[in-house]
């Protein structure tokens, strides 16, 4: 009886990442997204329908709605962008009433989209990170990793101190209990207005109005001014954005869990090669080092620099006030 060949072995779990992380990592959406995309039947693995869970190989052909994935061996560099969220905005990429996107002035990428990290409603302004990928789109949210949110709240009315106390040890709302972090009243105001700093760990649906109304107060202007390591750069006027640096991109991420080679594998793959390539060069001498382009507009005296290394979203001329 002849001998049937050899079958190759299968490649490790490590080399066979999961579906729905491999849809992410090309920036189709969050994991989250990309889950129920795959238990809806959007997804196909070899022509047969895909199932949650699944792990695929680089030999593997996918298609997402009927068209062909192509992924490269590596996800592109993971690039973040702060935007000044202005009211009357909506985070979405197509709206049914078409009103304005908060996408509609970013950059155009060339494999995958813009995510956002999170929303913010029509009503409220302020920091909004958008990324191209998935996966750090899913930690910056998860709530493992408690990224704090840090909001500036105009409230009709100063709290006294048991509504402080009440806010800070948390109350009832619909979907479960919430509370504040800490909160802090800033000095001025505006008649009967009152500003507070308050601090969440999570970003449940209008959770910051919805904690302040189960007290009794409401909230007439609601501004978000820090993400995680990430805070409201200074002098980013309404509607505009500007893209992380090296330095603060890799702040952001770490506060999230994820390394510096997950944040740019290619270079990650690269330094190896170039090692040796320096140690064969080594014998010529120290080359002079030459500034950076992309940082070279940066001021490096803060954590975010006073304006931004690339165009802006708007021309000066259409800012709104």
């Amino acid at each position: 009886m002849p001998r049937r060949p050899a079958l190759p072995a299968p490649a490790p779990e490590a080399e066979r990442p999961k579906l729905h992380k491999v849809l992410a990592q090309a920036g189709l959406g969050s994991r989250l997204e990309m889950e129920k995309l795959i238990a809806e039947g959007g997804v196909r693995v070899n022509g047969e329908v895909a199932h949650v869970g699944q792990r695929v190989s680089a030999h593997d052909r996918i298609s997402v709605h009927g068209q062909p994935l192509r992924l490269r061996a590596a996800p592109p560099p993971v690039r973040v962008i702060a935007y000044h969220k202005p009211v009357g905005e909506v985070v979405t990429h197509s709206d049914p009433q078409n009103r304005p996107t908060v996408f509609r002035t970013l950059p155009r990428l060339t494999q995958g989209k813009w995510l956002s990290v999170g929303r913010l409603d029509l009503n409220t302004e302020g920091l909004l990170l958008i990324t191209n990928s998935g996966e750090l789109a899913n930690r910056l949210m998860h709530p493992r990793f408690g990224l704090e949110r840090e909001y500036a709240a105009r409230v009709l009315g100063a709290l006294d101190e048991a509504e402080q106390q009440r806010l800070l040890e948390g109350v009832r709302l619909d979907d479960g209990p919430a509370r504040f972090e800490r909160i802090e009243a800033e000095k001025g105001g505006d008649g009967a207005n009152q500003w507070y700093r308050v601090t969440i760990a999570e970003g449940r649906n209008r959770e910051v109005r919805r904690i302040f109304e189960a007290v009794g107060r409401a909230v007439s202007r609601l501004i978000r001014i820090r993400y995680g390591a990430m805070t409201l750069p200074r002098g980013l006027r309404r509607g505009h954005w500007m893209e992380l640096g090296t330095r603060e991109l890799a702040a952001l991420a770490a506060a999230a869990g994820m390394s510096a080679a997950e944040l740019n594998p290619a270079a990650a793959s690269a330094a190896p090669r170039q090692r040796r390539n320096a140690d064969r060069s080594s014998k010529a001498g120290p080359r002079p080092a030459q500034p950076s382009r992309r940082n070279a507009g940066r001021n490096a005296s803060g954590p975010l620099p006073p304006a931004p290394a690339r165009p802006r979203g708007k021309p000066r001329g259409s800012q709104r006030s």
